[in-house]
């Protein structure tokens, strides 16, 4: 029994990129299927292939550590840089990504657009 599909689904990324895979296979959700495009977008996966139950996804070996951000803390677009040192290397490396009122995107959009949201997961 599963009780964060998010969770469960950076794990598995984390886990199939250390043992250097090219391919695993997460479980399917909206929101899951949001972050992987947000991760997708900025270039830490190749591609994903969504069927019914699951999504597959192809690694490129990008991601040094993955994680999602339990509890989800709201933040606002001024707070970024705070989440930055405590979750990420340095503030030029990585992504964390954050679901607002305009759909879930990294934090680098969200500060663009001047929106805040809640934090779900990093990566770098």
């Amino acid at each position: 029994m599963r009780h964060s599909l998010l969770a469960d689904t950076m794990i598995i990324l984390k886990n199939a990129e250390m043992v250097g895979k090219n391919k695993c296979i997460v479980p399917r959700s909206d929101l899951v299927k949001s972050v992987l495009a947000v991760l997708e977008k900025d270039g830490y996966i190749s591609k994903m292939k969504i069927s019914k139950n699951d999504i597959t996804v192809s690694l490129n070996g990008k991601i040094n550590n993955t994680r999602a951000i339990v509890p989800r803390m709201s933040c606002k677009y001024t707070d970024f840089e705070k989440f930055e040192k405590r979750y990420l290397p340095t503030k030029d490396i990585g992504s964390i990504v954050i679901s607002t009122s305009k759909g879930v995107m990294s934090h680098r959009e969200a500060k663009e657009s001047k929106i805040g949201g809640k934090l779900l997961a990093f990566v770098y």
